[in-house]
């Protein structure tokens, strides 16, 4: 298998009203910057540069498998220009036409929705893709509104206002985009070969078939797999690396599809976003609802995917967890060879896997429910939206009656990886699910972590976090008079969306 040679060319993308091409960008150059600093659109703001605050909010378009334009916020200050390519790219000052403010605009003016107005184009953007959507699918309810705008910070203005805008602008003149002249431009942009832009390790590659992706990635290994950006991201704006190339996931058409096999078996692949990714394993299983919900913020969710967050394998991803919880695998891909390992194997250290020079993530593959089988996610954080865990956990139990036939918990922020708790799975195997058994558990969680304190938790935190969890989780699941979610939660989570 050979790398494919592709002749370099200028990024292609849809903006304000026409095709734009960009010629010499750097490949790690942002599209905040570009933004900014080469098509002076300065409304689109740079706040905290590591897609955490919002008020750098843009919206990108992109036909789906039917041809139909799919509008999702996404943060520009991590987003990468070249990934662009063939999309449409709209920011706030696409929103007001000849003066006349658009309903969302135009909302929060009328219900003084803003007062430093800094992360005000943020919050518009993620309104706008919310308006449009809304004008096809009917307004969204208030807590939907809130979980839209969870990645939309505000510091002086307040919630309230905002939201009262969010319902508002479906009251005012609609204004739909215009969107004809997008998906003709998008359409005329597919024709372009796949982008590929010079640079030191093989420079930009965003190949589209999985062939020429595997060929790419055996014949650079040192360069790196590009998904979302929501973490190399991270190594470009705050700790100003030099990467030896890159190589990106999201054009490979075989690699953006969610599959189930005869078996049940759910294969996720790695262009799925964090999005659809958790939105079909939440369908399955809904007791992981909540930790999708919480993941996170729509702008990182959509970008991101969910196997790029189990690739990097940071102790405090809020995927592993659960997934490990499932028994989910990997399949791995170096050339032509494919082997699948167990996820909870395939952490080797910290920020460290069993992935061998050449080799990438093609899918995850996750077991169908078992009979008798419940499943949650917790996470627990300082915030409740849009923040990083101090602890997340992902437990599954089957049962038969009132015993436990077998537990699959795991915790991330407990050690330097993601990790099962062994001993407490032990003490619950072949008993009964009583409370007895669960504190067991709970106890024998010493003998599986030593916890680390930082900023975010301490140690005697995080442990007595991570059995105050295990006590919800019975509390949840005991055979007789289990207590709902709104019994055991403040803020009980909506039915998956």
């Amino acid at each position: 298998m050979t790398p494919p040679t592709t002749d370099f060319r200028p990024i292609r993308f849809f903006h304000r009203g026409r095709t734009v091409e960009v010629n010499g960008a750097e490949p790690t150059r942002t599209v905040l910057q570009w933004l900014r600093d080469d098509a002076r659109c300065t409304g689109t703001k740079e706040g905290c540069a590591e897609g955490d605050c919002g008020a750098c909010t843009v919206v990108v378009g992109e036909l789906d498998a039917e041809g139909a334009l799919q509008l999702l916020p996404v943060n520009s200050c991590i987003r990468l220009l070249p990934t662009l390519d063939g999309k449409a790219l709209f920011t706030v000052e696409d929103l007001a036409a000849g003066g006349a403010l658009h309903p969302v605009q135009q909302a929060l003016v009328d219900g003084n929705g803003s007062q430093c107005g800094f992360c005000t184009p943020g919050f518009v953007m993620s309104l706008f893709a919310v308006y449009e959507r809304g004008l096809a699918q009917g307004p969204p309810s208030r807590q939907q509104l809130a979980d839209a705008l969870s990645g939309n910070l505000c510091r002086c203005t307040g919630y309230r206002p905002i939201l009262d805008a969010g319902a508002r602008m479906f009251e005012l003149p609609p204004r739909p985009l215009d969107r004809a002249p997008v998906v003709s431009a998008l359409h005329a942009l597919r024709s372009d070969p796949p982008l590929a832009l010079p640079g030191p390790g093989g420079g930009y590659r965003a190949p589209r078939k999985l062939a020429d992706f595997a060929s790419l990635r055996l014949a650079h290994p040192e360069a790196h797999v590009l998904a979302g950006c929501t973490d190399i991201g991270l190594w470009i704006t705050k700790q100003l690396r030099e990467l030896p190339g890159l190589i990106f996931v999201g054009e490979v058409a075989e690699l953006t599809h969610i599959e189930v096999g005869a078996d049940g078996t759910m294969s996720i692949g790695a262009a799925v976003s964090l999005e659809t990714g958790w939105q079909a394993l939440a369908e399955r299983w809904p007791g992981l609802a909540e930790l999708w919900q919480r993941f996170a913020s729509p702008p990182v969710r959509h970008a991101g995917t969910l196997v790029g967050n189990l690739a990097n394998g940071s102790p405090i991803g809020d995927t592993a967890p659960a997934l490990i919880a499932l028994d989910a695998r990997l399949l791995l891909q170096r050339g032509e060879r494919l082997r699948e390992v167990p996820l909870a194997d395939f952490y080797t250290g910290y920020m460290k896997n069993s992935l061998e020079p050449g080799e990438f993530v093609r899918a995850a593959l996750v077991p169908a429910p078992r009979e008798h089988e419940v499943v949650r996610g917790y996470k627990i954080s300082k915030r409740f939206d849009s923040d990083i865990s101090a602890v997340c956990a992902g437990l599954a139990i089957t049962l038969q009656g009132d015993t436990v036939v077998s537990a699959r918990i795991a915790f991330g922020g407990m050690a330097a990886t993601v990790k099962r708790a062994m001993a407490a799975e032990a003490a619950m195997a072949g008993r009964p699910w009583s409370e007895a058994t669960m504190r067991d558990a709970a106890a024998a969680l010493a003998s599986d972590f030593t916890p680390l304190s930082d900023l975010r938790a301490s140690a005697g935190y995080r442990m007595q976090v991570a059995r105050n969890l295990l006590h919800r989780f019975w509390f949840e699941t005991r055979p007789s008079a289990a207590l709902p979610a709104a019994a055991v939660n403040v803020r009980a989570p909506e039915a998956v969306r």
